[in-house]
């Protein structure tokens, strides 16, 4: 009997990562699933899942994440799934730096951390799959979300180099970009711009109130927003295929935004992105 496949997904309290690690374990992976709070760490336990507390942004949870997981395999891991985010809306200029700080904790440098984790015990197996769940805005920016599209285009960065660099190495790294995906995602938003954003003393004041009013509806609305397995499709493939991509880019509007960035000349281009 095959030995079942074990796989650490984060970020999985609600949207992509708590569907990736349910239909993970209905395919028969050995799922580690984190979270932050702890109906959220129950309820995953509930649907059989093995849940653990990780907050990207406490360095402490990461390593005792780890160990934990270590314990719970005999110190073995096939695959890492990064996901857990927010986005830091606001326009640039408003952005204190200490939300900037704050967004590149959650989402870059802790994912790092939990990499340089994972990385030599997959070295050690000969074998392993790191997949990022990045965004379109990795690849492509929109105004409004400076502090996000720095983040994401750090992660994509990163992770390219990583997997130059574990090539020949029996460990393949994906990046999955997404677009608009049905999540809680602007609510988290929306959160973050009330914290940290003085929307009526900006300049932009007016240009804002029609971003809060998306934000408050849920965020952008597109007849093109998928559902979460649309990202567990594309992992599936980062995490089985014997040749699995360095980018997967998920649902139409993100498609489109890479064939525009790779035809039209660049004035154009953030022309068009300008006035969305």
């Amino acid at each position: 009997m095959a030995k079942q496949r074990t796989i650490l997904v984060t970020g999985c309290s609600s949207g992509i990562g708590a569907h990736c690690a349910r239909a993970l374990k209905a395919d028969g992976w050995r799922v580690f699933a984190t979270a932050r709070r702890p109906e959220d760490i129950d309820a995953l336990a509930a649907d059989g899942l093995e849940g653990f507390y990780l907050d990207y942004r406490e360095e402490d949870s990461i390593t005792a994440l780890f160990d934990a997981v270590m314990e719970q395999t005999g110190g073995t891991l096939d695959a890492l799934f990064n996901n857990g985010a927010y986005a830091q809306p606001g326009a640039v200029e408003d952005v204190p730096t200490e939300a900037l700080r704050e967004q590149f904790e959650a989402a870059f440098f802790g994912w790092h951390t939990l990499t340089r984790l994972a990385v030599p015990v997959m070295r050690q197996a000969g074998h392993g799959r790191i997949v990022q769940c990045s965004s379109i805005l990795g690849l492509v920016p929109m105004r409004w979300r400076g502090a996000y599209n720095a983040v994401k285009h750090a992660l994509e960065g990163m992770t390219l180099t990583l997997r130059m660099e574990l090539a020949g190495s029996g460990i393949h790294v994906s990046l999955i970009e997404p677009g608009p995906i049905e999540t809680k995602f602007a609510s988290n938003a929306l959160a973050y711009i009330e914290k940290y954003i003085d929307v009526e003393g900006s300049a932009h004041n007016r240009d804002y109130q029609p971003e809060l009013q998306r934000l408050r509806q849920g965020g952008v609305r597109s007849k093109h927003k998928l559902p979460p397995d649309a990202v567990y499709t594309v992992l599936k493939h980062a995490l089985e295929s014997s040749r699995p991509r360095p980018h997967y880019v998920v649902t139409r509007p993100a498609k489109i935004g890479v064939a525009m960035k790779r035809l039209l000349p660049a004035d154009m281009l953030y022309g068009i992105l300008r006035s969305r």
